[in-house]
């Protein structure tokens, strides 16, 4: 049963609404003041001074992940997701912190990843542990996603493409593609739909910045048409599932408002 007071969290939060998930119980291995992240995405809803690096280190102690987690009444959720202030696997325990809670959850674990890192092996090895995982694609070519997402001065699209198609190789779970569509991207449909198609996902998330941030968001009808150019693989649009259902969340308000919730 849920009760009415809020457990107060500051790595854990939720559950919310996810048009890619359902009802999903978040998990921030990140979780600090700023965020810590290897894109500076034109359409981030994170608002405030950021960290911009590759460099992964253990920001949260994987006890302190599970200490909260077990302080959580009773809840039903159809994942628990990684994701929050920053990039996941930028996390040097994120593979630990995956096992722990599979350890200690029935509900599969899903991962959202920007894909910067998915060219080292250990990311990769580490991200094997979760049930599915969700990587960034919003650019066809370097000029691009050098324009929309900013990358750290390590990171190239070459870099992000051959990841990809390796983790693809020897990733046994379910492989979700996200691409953010904005009017800087918009035109270049057919050769996104090229490159999924050579990476096989299982599933096509179809995303553009419908919160508050710096860019405009393509109408539900512009949307709906590029939807149709993906007809070859599974996919879900955000519109398909803009107004979503209501979840009362657990955790206490300032863990959903620093993710932008």
């Amino acid at each position: 049963m849920h009760t009415k007071t809020k457990v107060k969290c500051r790595y854990v939060y939720g559950p919310v609404f996810s048009w890619r998930l359902n009802r999903s119980l978040g998990i921030d291995p990140i979780s600090q003041k700023r965020k810590i992240c290897s894109f500076n995405c034109r359409y981030c809803q994170v608002k405030g001074k950021s960290i911009f690096t590759v460099k992964r280190r253990v920001f949260v102690p994987l006890s302190a992940i599970i200490k909260e987690l077990k302080t959580l009444p009773q809840f039903k959720a159809d994942f628990i997701t990684f994701s929050g202030r920053g990039e996941p696997t930028l996390a040097k325990n994120l593979g630990a912190i995956i096992r722990a809670v599979k350890g200690l959850r029935k509900e599969p674990v899903a991962v959202l990843t920007n894909s910067t890192l998915l060219h080292r092996k250990r990311v990769r090895e580490e991200l094997k542990a979760a049930d599915r995982v969700i990587a960034k694609l919003d650019a066809a070519s370097t000029q691009k996603l050098v324009k929309i997402n900013q990358p750290a001065r390590s990171i190239s699209f070459s870099k992000i493409l051959k990841g990809l198609m390796d983790f693809r190789k020897m990733y046994r779970g379910i492989l979700g593609l996200q691409v953010m569509f904005v009017s800087e991207n918009k035109a270049e449909v057919k050769k996104l739909v090229k490159l999924c198609a050579q990476i096989r996902p299982d599933l096509i998330y179809l995303n553009t910045p419908l919160r508050p941030n710096r860019c405009r968001p393509l109408s539900k009808k512009e949307m709906m048409k590029i939807k149709k150019e993906f007809s070859k693989t599974k996919t879900v649009c955000v519109y398909d599932k803009i107004k979503g259902m209501k979840i009362r969340a657990l955790t206490n308000q300032a863990a959903l408002k620093a993710r932008g919730r």
